[in-house]
């Protein structure tokens, strides 16, 4: 389970947005996260909620997911298609030269205070 690595790391890049915007708490953290990172919203959510009984600024605050569609680009015929859907194989050429163009990544949206 590498949420809890996610989580920790999350946590410790808003106490440093926090301090450097003098905020004193967090209300909700929105993350976005790709379709094929392999991320699982559940998990992370939990791990969340145990780590914010520890942590002040967070403590109560809501964990926001976003799921951002994985995306692969095909370098034969220039076009994009649903990663999920198709795999590495393009739908629209057959080719298999393609590759992961959006959807692995992982970003800190937003930070809501109060």
């Amino acid at each position: 389970m590498h949420e809890l690595s996610i989580v920790t790391y999350v946590i410790k890049q808003v106490e440093e947005i926090a301090k450097e915007n003098e905020l004193t708490k967090v209300s909700a953290v929105t993350l976005e996260f790709g379709e094929v990172s392999g991320i699982v919203p559940e998990y992370l959510i939990d791990c969340w909620n145990w780590y914010a009984k520890k942590t002040p600024l967070i403590e109560g605050s809501e964990l926001k997911c976003e799921t951002i569609p994985a995306i692969t680009w095909c370098d034969n015929c220039k076009k994009t298609y649903p990663t999920v859907k198709y795999g590495k194989t393009c739908p629209h050429c057959g080719s298999g030269t393609t590759w992961l163009q959006q959807g692995n990544e992982m970003n800190i949206k937003e930070i809501e205070a109060c």
